[in-house]
């Protein structure tokens, strides 16, 4: 059965959803910024500015790491892609992540908005992080099978692409 242009472009944005988390867990900095549009946004709740360009959060990241910041890895919990337009798209998750310096998991959920380029690809244009309140054993919330994407896998800085989520 062929699958419909939603279901696609459902699987490229969940795709490119993945290559960007598990450049992040696996601190890859030019692939992880370079899955971001150079316009792109980010709303981070540790941070007080709004960050209005992937350039200016690359000065942020770098101020980060002057000060020890360096990602040990990251797991994905609760991916939903929600399709807005044919290209558009709204990625959601709860993430964990061990980053240097802190004692246990940080507990994150995390908005990505996607944007497909005119070459075909996607690329992120907004990233908006907020504390998570659910305890770890909280059942995710209920989704439609439209946007529910698998359960993904941890992701560890050592793990290649395609072991990391399925």
């Amino acid at each position: 059965m062929a699958r419909t242009e939603a279901e696609v472009a459902r699987a490229e944005v969940l795709g490119a959803a993945r290559a960007l988390v598990h450049a992040f867990g696996s601190h890859d900095v030019d692939r992880y910024f370079s899955a971001f549009a150079a316009d792109a946004t980010f709303v981070f709740h540790n941070c007080a500015e709004l960050i209005g360009s992937r350039s200016r959060y690359q000065e942020v990241w770098r101020e980060w790491e002057r000060d020890g910041f360096a990602v040990h890895g990251c797991r994905s919990l609760d991916q939903r892609v929600r399709l807005l337009t044919p290209d558009t798209a709204v990625f959601t998750h709860r993430v964990r992540t061990r980053v240097a310096g802190e004692p246990a998991e940080l507990r994150e959920r995390e908005t990505i908005v996607f944007r497909r380029e005119p070459a075909g690809g996607w690329l992120a244009v907004h990233e908006h992080l907020s504390v998570d309140p659910a305890p770890d054993d909280a059942a995710p919330d209920a989704a439609t099978t439209d946007d529910r994407a698998p359960q993904a896998t941890a992701l560890e800085p050592t793990a290649p692409a395609a072991d990391v989520l399925r």
